[in-house]
Order: C-alpha cells, then structure tokens, then sequence
C-alpha cells in the first residue's frame, strides 16, 4: 500500500497549506492568509480576528474561493495587496477583485469589487469582520447606525441569542481604557451576531440584514462593492509595545495551575450511523478507553426496536450504559408505543434521556415533554431526562425550550458552521466552555450534556432547500477528513480540556464508534478513498480519548498555555500521578517549556514518524526518547513536530486531590 504524504497524516489533505505573510500597518501588526486578514493587534491586543469576504449560497454554504493574479507589495510599515478571487460550485459563480491596504498611519483598509458571473440564489455575499471575543467580550463599544443615530453600549459577556446590534455604519470598541479601535463599513447595511452561538470565538459584523427575505436571487452581471476601514487614534500611548513583525518564535509555556474539577465528566462515544455491528477486535478496542455510556438516536416507529436491540448488545459489550436521544418531532402515539414495546423487550441500562425540541415550539414542547416524561419514568426509572436540541447551542440559546420536567440540558457542538480552515477550527476551542457557562444563566442550574461534539455538522438545521448532491469523489458534507489526522487528535485533546473543566457540564459523548465519523476505521475501510484512512487502523483522537479514558476516576488541573491557539494542553490526576497532554496545534514545530510539572518517569508523543505504527498498532506506542525534552531547573523543554501530541507522567503536586 503506498505511503500517505506527511500533509495527509498532519492535517487529511496531501495539499501544502496557504502560505502564510507577516504584515505592518505603522503600530498594528496582521497576517495576510489565503486571502484574508487575520489576527490585526496593537502590540499585545488583537483588535480583529479576521476579515474576509462570504459566499453563502441558499443552504448557508460557504463557497470557497479560489485566488489567483496575487500581487503582495510590503514596506517596513505599510502593505498593498491585490489579488482575483473566484467563488464558483454548482450554480454559483462570484468573482471579485480585492484591494488591501495599510499605512503608516495605523489605517487598514479592506475593499472588494465584485460581479456576479451567473444567476443563482444567494443567502449572503459580502464581508465579514470578527472582533475576537477573548479580549472584546463585556468592553465598552460604541455603534453608529445608517441614520446617523449612535448607541453606546457594550459586546456582550454571555452569547447573545440575537444580533446585539443592527443597521451598523461604523462601530468602535475599547481595546484598553481610553483606547478605541473604530471600524467603519460601505456597500450595504451591516448587522452584528454572536458567533460563540456556534463556538466561533467571535462577534461577526456581515452584510445583508437576517430579516430581510433570503435566499435572494442575483443575477448575472449584478455588481457587489464594499469596503471596510479599520482607525486607530492618533495620539497613541508612547508606553504600547513595539509591534513584531515576524510570526511566533518563542517557546510556548504551559503552567500547571490550580485543581479545577474532580470528579471528571463521563466521557461516551456515538453509535455508529452506518449500521454495521462491531467486530469482536472493535470492541476490545473500544473497551480500552474507559467508556461511560453509549448514544443512540431513536428516531419514529419502525426502526426503533432494530436500533435498541443494537445499541443494548454494543453497550453490554463494552460494559457500559445508553444515552437515548428522542427526536420529540417524531415521536407519536405510534413511535411511543413502538418505544415503550422496545423497552419492555430490550431491557437496555438507560443512563439517562435526550428529549430533543427541534421543530417544536414552546407549548408543543410543553406538552410532548409532560406525554414522554410519565411513560420514561415508568420504563427506566433511574434514568435522567435532558431537554434540549439536537443542533447546535444557538438553537437552545434562541428557542430556550421548557425545562421545568428537565433533569438536565442538552445540545450538541461542532466547530464548522462558518469556516472550515485549520486556524478557524483551532480558534473554537476556547468559546465551547462559554457556551455552557451561558447557559448557565438560563437553565436554572440544570447541569449541561454536551452531545454529540463532531468535527463536522451532522446535519444543516438552516436549510431552505435539499442538499445539492455529492460529487463521486467527494465526501459527505458530515464528513471531516481530519477525523483520521494528527490534527484532529489536538483538536480533541483541547476541547476535552476546555469542556471537562467547566463545572456545569455533566457528560460528554463525541464522535461515534468507528467509520469515518468514528474512533477508527471499519475492517473494510471508508467507502470513499477521497478520505484518506485504512483499513482497520485506529485515528490518532483514539490514542487522547485512550488516555484520558484511563484516568476517568481522577480530577482535572488548570494547565495555562502562553499561546493556545498554538499549543495548548490539559491535566489530570489520578492516584498520585499527574498525568499531562500536551498537543501543538500548528503546522511548525514547537518548542514548549512546561512549568510546575516534575521529570516525567514515562511518556509518548504521536507524531508523523510514528503515527502510522501507532494507528496500525495501538498498543505499540514507544516510550519518549530523551532528546525529545530536557528538565531544567525550574521546568520542563518539549520539542514537539508539527500537529503532534504528547502524554506524560510524573508524580502528582503537592496538595492535591488524591
């Protein structure tokens, strides 16, 4: 078989990614990455996240661009770039010129002029600017609307359900106090939503108001031209930081801190949606993570007992019990009493109920809660019963379904509702705990299940229309190639990091059990090769779910990164050992110092010299060498390749839970 390309075992793509320039605009600093600007700072301060521009086709899919006649002028303080970008897939064709500038002065400027290159139904085209809600989430903003009307106001602290402001002309932001960073926009009216709805860490200010009608039709030869403007004062503070010009090039340090939760979250897998029953090789495997629970969606009248009886053996198998989901929407008089039949027959260990409200509103939901509750309690009367949605936290933030029958709350999560590159997955990570610390405010202290987290949409909840079909070599739109991908192993190292952490969360389910959704791969591998695993072999997320599966009886520390959109980390201890993750969550190689923490006496990293071995093999993982880190006097220096994670053991700190 041959061999798959390092890129493959990095990130799922043999393709090299964007090259990446550093840009100066007097005192600010951005990047300039396959055709947006990203990461724009003063000094320490990120100002904004990233500007683009959007194609959103009748679904809300993105439309990619492809860039081509890309001219990239640099002085030691200003830029000028210019490049031709062409959105075109199935019936949509958008091409635009773009124009980016900076000058000395601290001015940016983001122009595009547009045309439509066919007649096609659109939801969206336009820029989009992020404001990073790490540092502008609760700071004081002020907004100038289209009639010249000015709201002083704030960015939200906890996610706001709705757009916080509307009809925006320009709006400016405190970056310090007595320091504002003003944006100003031109070519349409622009309104602003809370991206952590959907885990982007981001408020997003877009273009083409949500309750004007959509999807729209454009046609051919209509022009689109905007412009965005970012100012900075002129009077800046003499004492602000020199900007860098260069990227990233210090060590990264990770600080154990304090002892943030024990007991941890149970942690479960989904069932797997192709169908296929497990292999008696699949389910040693599986048993080796530590499982809590199992998740099975139930959905109408005739699959529920085939479905049940399946989800029963695998759980039994692997020795642990289900998490049942309930579509409310299609559960009848006929599916209940399918359910309650099944039940009876099965005899299954139910840990606890997903009730899910989608399509439903308030007073349907009401009632079929109140109908399903009186017959779950007489089925399974130890089993908790979560209400909430199968989608995403936005629609348990906007429909806030009726919980005074709820146990607990429940949502799903995944990182690709609105970009999909490597960088915007890693900068999700943060905003999941901030999903649950806002529903906090409104669940009246209902403890949060975080079900299913996917890297991918398992389905589109926004649809207004059916799914375009699926080209031969392509992949379905649930299918994330980086499932297979080192990449995807640090992905899932850090979000069990920021998800375990948060008090109010009370399970975990990610993933299903194998497939190309899964853990690892089915004996006869992916039913297309445009996903670039084998047969049989494990993914590398298997190994991290493996080895914090292995202290699920321990407590988790805080474990503090200087840069965790480059690496980040978690920790958790368990009978006296401290056990600490560590994954690098760029495309270079890293340099990580790692305070607090003793000489491990063991420890692995899975990188691309050994991945391969380590997926055919799960247990062949070989003991760290010793040129790999060093212990110094007060800390710990990790080498680690791009993409890689690490595992380490050392003795647990003093004072601490065990």
């Amino acid at each position: 078989m041959a061999e798959r390309p390092v890129n493959v075992l990095r990130y799922g793509s043999p393709d090299d990614l964007p090259e990446t320039f550093y840009l100066r605009s007097g005192p600010l600093t951005a990047l300039f990455y396959d055709g947006d600007l990203r990461y724009i700072r003063l000094g320490p301060h990120e100002i904004l996240r990233r500007v683009y521009v959007a194609v959103r086709d009748q679904n809300w899919d993105t439309i990619p661009a492809t860039l081509s006649d890309l001219v990239i002028e640099q002085e030691e303080d200003s830029f000028e770039i210019r490049y031709h970008a062409l959105h075109q897939q199935g019936d949509v064709c958008f091409a635009w010129d773009a124009t980016l500038t900076g000058s000395p002065e601290g001015e940016i400027r983001y122009q595009m002029d547009g045309e439509a290159c066919s007649t096609f139904l659109r939801n969206r085209i336009g820029i989009c600017v992020l404001h990073p809600t790490e540092e502008s989430a609760g700071a004081p903003c002020r907004v100038t609307h289209t009639d010249g009307s000015i709201t002083e106001g704030t960015l939200p602290r906890y996610i706001s359900p709705h757009q916080p402001y509307k009809e925006i002309e320009a709006i400016a932001h405190q970056v310090t106090p007595g320091l504002w960073a003003d944006v100003k926009f031109s070519g349409d009216v622009f309104e602003m939503e809370d991206q952590r709805n959907w885990t982007d860490a981001s408020f997003k200010t877009y273009s083409t108001p949500l309750e004007l009608p959509f999807p729209v039709r454009i046609d051919v030869g209509t022009p689109v031209r905007q412009s965005v403007t970012l100012s900075m004062p002129a009077d800046l503070p003499a004492d602000l930081p020199l900007p860098a010009a260069t990227s990233h090039i210090e060590p990264v340090t990770l600080a154990l801190g304090d002892l943030l939760r024990d007991p941890l979250p149970p942690l479960g897998l989904g069932m797997a949606s192709h169908g296929q029953a497990l292999s008696d090789k699949e389910l040693q495997r599986l048993c080796a993570l530590g499982l809590a629970h199992l998740r099975v969606d139930l959905e109408g009248a005739d699959t529920v007992h085939e479905t049940l009886a399946m989800a029963d053996s695998q759980a039994t198998s692997l020795e642990v019990g289900l998490e049942i989901a309930l579509p409310l929407a299609y559960f009848g008089d006929e599916a209940l009493a399918s359910l309650a039949d099944a039940i009876r027959a099965v005899q299954p260990t139910v840990l606890r109920w997903l009730l899910l409200t989608d399509g439903l509103d308030s007073d349907k939901a009401q009632g079929a809660i109140a109908q399903l509750r009186g017959l779950l309690e007489k089925l399974a009367p130890a089993a908790a019963i979560a209400v909430g949605v199968n989608a995403y936290f936005t629609e348990l933030n906007r429909t806030r379904p009726p919980l005074d029958q709820a146990d607990l709350v429940c949502y799903s999560l995944n990182p690709q509702v609105h970009a999909f590159d490597n960088l915007s997955l890693i900068e999700t990570l943060p905003a999941q705990a901030i999903t649950v610390e806002s529903a906090r405010q409104f669940v009246q202290r209902r403890p949060v299940v975080v079900s299913p987290v996917t890297l991918r949409p398992r389905f589109n909840p926004n649809a207004t229309s059916s799914e375009t079909a699926l080209p031969e070599e392509g992949l379905p739109d649930t299918v994330d190639v980086r499932q297979m991908s080192l990449l995807g192993a640090g992905w899932t190292l850090a979000s069990l990091k920021h998800l375990m952490g948060h008090p109010d969360v009370h399970s975990l389910t990610y993933y299903e059990t194998t497939g190309w959704r899964g853990v690892m791969e089915r004996p006869e591998g992916p039913p297309s090769a445009a996903f670039p695993s084998r047969p049989g072999e494990v993914f590398p997320l298997y190994h991290v779910l493996r080895w914090v599966g292995g202290c699920s009886e321990g407590a988790l520390w805080d474990l503090q990164s200087s840069e965790p959109l480059c690496v980040d980390g978690l920790a958790l201890e368990e009978e006296g050992r401290l056990y600490v993750g560590v994954a690098n969550l760029t495309n270079a190689t890293q340099q990580v110092e790692l305070y607090r923490i003793g000489v491990p006496l063991s420890g692995v990293i899975l990188d691309e010299s050994n991945v391969v071995e380590a997926m055919a093999d799960p247990d062949g993982l070989a003991d760290i060498e010793e040129t790999a880190m060093s212990a110094e006097e007060d800390h710990l220096t990790l080498e680690l390749a791009p993409y890689a994670v690490a595992w380490l053991e050392c003795p647990a700190p003093q004072g601490s839970a065990s």
